[in-house]
Protein backbone atom coordinates (compact mmCIF):
# COMPACT_ATOMS: atom_id res chain seq x y z
CA UNK A 1 0.00 0.00 0.00
CA UNK A 2 1.21 3.49 -1.15
CA UNK A 3 0.25 6.76 1.23
CA UNK A 4 1.06 9.96 0.16
CA UNK A 5 -0.45 13.24 1.52
CA UNK A 6 -1.10 16.16 0.00
CA UNK A 7 -1.63 19.68 1.56
CA UNK A 8 -4.90 20.96 -0.57
CA UNK A 9 -4.83 24.03 -2.39
CA UNK A 10 -7.85 26.05 -4.23
CA UNK A 11 -7.49 24.02 -6.79
CA UNK A 12 -8.79 20.87 -4.56
CA UNK A 13 -11.77 23.19 -3.81
CA UNK A 14 -14.44 20.92 -5.52
CA UNK A 15 -12.63 17.41 -4.44
CA UNK A 16 -12.62 19.03 -0.92
CA UNK A 17 -15.97 19.07 -1.15
CA UNK A 18 -16.65 15.95 -2.63
CA UNK A 19 -14.86 14.13 0.11
CA UNK A 20 -15.97 16.26 3.07
CA UNK A 21 -19.44 15.45 2.13
CA UNK A 22 -19.18 11.58 1.51
CA UNK A 23 -16.85 11.07 4.58
CA UNK A 24 -18.99 13.44 7.18
CA UNK A 25 -22.59 11.61 5.88
CA UNK A 26 -21.02 8.08 6.07
CA UNK A 27 -20.02 8.59 9.63
CA UNK A 28 -23.20 10.20 11.43
CA UNK A 29 -25.99 9.56 8.77
CA UNK A 30 -27.62 6.44 10.59
CA UNK A 31 -27.57 8.92 14.47
CA UNK A 32 -28.93 11.99 13.13
CA UNK A 33 -31.99 13.47 11.08
CA UNK A 34 -31.80 13.43 7.65
CA UNK A 35 -33.20 17.36 7.80
CA UNK A 36 -30.16 18.01 10.56
CA UNK A 37 -27.52 16.21 8.50
CA UNK A 38 -28.78 17.98 5.13
CA UNK A 39 -28.83 21.47 7.33
CA UNK A 40 -25.59 20.96 8.47
CA UNK A 41 -23.81 19.75 4.98
CA UNK A 42 -25.21 22.86 3.20
CA UNK A 43 -23.67 24.82 5.85
CA UNK A 44 -20.41 23.69 6.27
CA UNK A 45 -19.35 22.18 3.18
CA UNK A 46 -20.86 24.67 0.53
CA UNK A 47 -18.11 26.28 -1.84
CA UNK A 48 -18.00 29.56 -0.27
CA UNK A 49 -17.56 28.22 3.00
CA UNK A 50 -14.77 25.78 2.37
CA UNK A 51 -13.29 28.46 0.12
CA UNK A 52 -13.03 30.88 3.16
CA UNK A 53 -11.39 27.97 5.38
CA UNK A 54 -8.72 27.57 3.01
CA UNK A 55 -8.27 30.80 2.35
CA UNK A 56 -7.65 31.07 6.27
CA UNK A 57 -3.49 31.36 6.74
CA UNK A 58 -4.48 29.64 10.41
CA UNK A 59 -6.06 26.55 8.99
CA UNK A 60 -4.57 23.84 6.46
CA UNK A 61 -6.17 20.83 4.89
CA UNK A 62 -4.19 17.41 3.78
CA UNK A 63 -6.00 14.62 1.35
CA UNK A 64 -4.30 11.04 2.08
CA UNK A 65 -4.23 8.95 -0.91
CA UNK A 66 -3.94 5.26 -0.35
CA UNK A 67 -2.45 3.58 -3.92
CA UNK A 68 -3.44 7.08 -5.39
CA UNK A 69 -7.15 7.02 -4.68
CA UNK A 70 -7.83 9.55 -2.06
CA UNK A 71 -8.94 8.39 1.28
CA UNK A 72 -9.85 11.33 3.46
CA UNK A 73 -8.66 14.44 4.38
CA UNK A 74 -7.43 16.78 7.76
CA UNK A 75 -7.98 19.89 9.08
CA UNK A 76 -6.04 21.34 11.14
CA UNK A 77 -6.48 25.06 13.23
CA UNK A 78 -3.73 26.88 14.94
CA UNK A 79 -4.16 30.60 16.63
CA UNK A 80 -7.91 32.15 16.81
CA UNK A 81 -8.90 29.55 13.65
CA UNK A 82 -9.49 27.24 16.80
CA UNK A 83 -13.36 26.48 17.17
CA UNK A 84 -12.47 26.64 21.21
CA UNK A 85 -9.88 29.07 22.75
CA UNK A 86 -7.33 26.81 23.67
CA UNK A 87 -3.89 29.03 23.32
CA UNK A 88 -1.23 29.80 20.94
CA UNK A 89 0.96 26.62 22.16
CA UNK A 90 -1.93 24.19 20.60
CA UNK A 91 -2.91 23.05 16.92
CA UNK A 92 -6.09 21.67 16.73
CA UNK A 93 -7.28 18.86 14.65
CA UNK A 94 -10.71 19.70 13.53
CA UNK A 95 -11.57 17.57 10.99
CA UNK A 96 -9.80 13.91 10.37
CA UNK A 97 -12.36 11.60 8.02
CA UNK A 98 -11.33 8.71 6.69
CA UNK A 99 -13.46 6.82 3.55
CA UNK A 100 -15.73 3.92 5.31
CA UNK A 101 -14.36 1.49 2.30
CA UNK A 102 -10.87 2.48 3.07
CA UNK A 103 -11.52 1.83 7.77
CA UNK A 104 -9.23 -0.41 9.36
CA UNK A 105 -5.90 0.30 7.48
CA UNK A 106 -4.29 2.39 9.65
CA UNK A 107 -5.08 5.47 7.59
CA UNK A 108 -5.85 7.88 10.34
CA UNK A 109 -2.93 6.83 12.40
CA UNK A 110 -0.82 8.62 9.43
CA UNK A 111 -2.77 11.88 9.62
CA UNK A 112 -2.61 12.06 13.15
CA UNK A 113 0.78 11.81 12.80
CA UNK A 114 1.03 14.29 9.85
CA UNK A 115 -0.93 16.59 12.81
CA UNK A 116 1.76 15.71 15.53
CA UNK A 117 4.59 16.58 13.32
CA UNK A 118 3.48 19.95 12.06
CA UNK A 119 3.06 20.69 15.67
CA UNK A 120 5.99 20.12 16.66
CA UNK A 121 7.83 21.80 14.25
CA UNK A 122 5.63 24.94 15.09
CA UNK A 123 6.63 24.35 18.87
CA UNK A 124 3.26 23.81 19.40
CA UNK A 125 2.71 21.95 23.47
CA UNK A 126 -0.80 20.20 22.84
CA UNK A 127 -2.99 18.81 20.08
CA UNK A 128 -6.67 18.50 20.65
CA UNK A 129 -9.71 17.57 18.92
CA UNK A 130 -13.60 17.27 19.31
CA UNK A 131 -14.91 14.00 19.24
CA UNK A 132 -18.75 13.16 19.14
CA UNK A 133 -19.78 11.95 22.76
CA UNK A 134 -21.40 8.95 20.72
CA UNK A 135 -18.71 8.16 18.51
CA UNK A 136 -17.27 5.23 20.68
CA UNK A 137 -14.88 3.48 18.13
CA UNK A 138 -13.14 7.29 17.35
CA UNK A 139 -12.97 7.76 21.11
CA UNK A 140 -11.44 4.51 21.56
CA UNK A 141 -8.87 5.04 18.67
CA UNK A 142 -7.60 8.25 20.40
CA UNK A 143 -7.36 7.33 23.70
CA UNK A 144 -5.05 4.30 22.43
CA UNK A 145 -2.95 7.08 20.78
CA UNK A 146 -2.63 8.71 24.54
CA UNK A 147 -5.28 11.52 23.83
CA UNK A 148 -7.20 12.38 27.09
CA UNK A 149 -10.57 14.03 27.56
CA UNK A 150 -10.09 17.25 28.83
CA UNK A 151 -13.54 18.94 28.44
CA UNK A 152 -16.35 19.17 26.01
CA UNK A 153 -18.48 21.68 24.18
CA UNK A 154 -21.37 22.16 22.38
CA UNK A 155 -21.35 20.94 18.73
CA UNK A 156 -24.75 21.63 16.37
CA UNK A 157 -26.19 19.38 13.69
CA UNK A 158 -28.53 21.27 12.40
CA UNK A 159 -30.99 22.65 15.02
CA UNK A 160 -29.56 19.73 17.34
CA UNK A 161 -27.47 20.38 20.18
CA UNK A 162 -24.64 17.72 20.85
CA UNK A 163 -21.80 17.31 23.00
CA UNK A 164 -18.39 16.54 21.91
CA UNK A 165 -15.73 15.44 24.27
CA UNK A 166 -12.44 18.17 23.69
CA UNK A 167 -9.50 15.60 23.77
CA UNK A 168 -6.03 16.32 24.33
CA UNK A 169 -2.36 15.18 23.71
CA UNK A 170 0.33 16.52 25.30
CA UNK A 171 3.34 16.67 22.95
CA UNK A 172 6.20 18.31 25.44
Amino acid sequence: MTINIKKCTFEDLRLLQEISVETFNETFKNQNSPENMKAYLEKAFNLKQLEKELSNISSEFYFIYSNEEIAGYLKLNTNDAQTEIMGNDSLEIERIYIRKKLHKQGLGKYLINKAIKIAIERNKEKIWLGVWEKNESAITFYKKIDFVQTGAHSFYMGDEEQIDFIMTKTLI
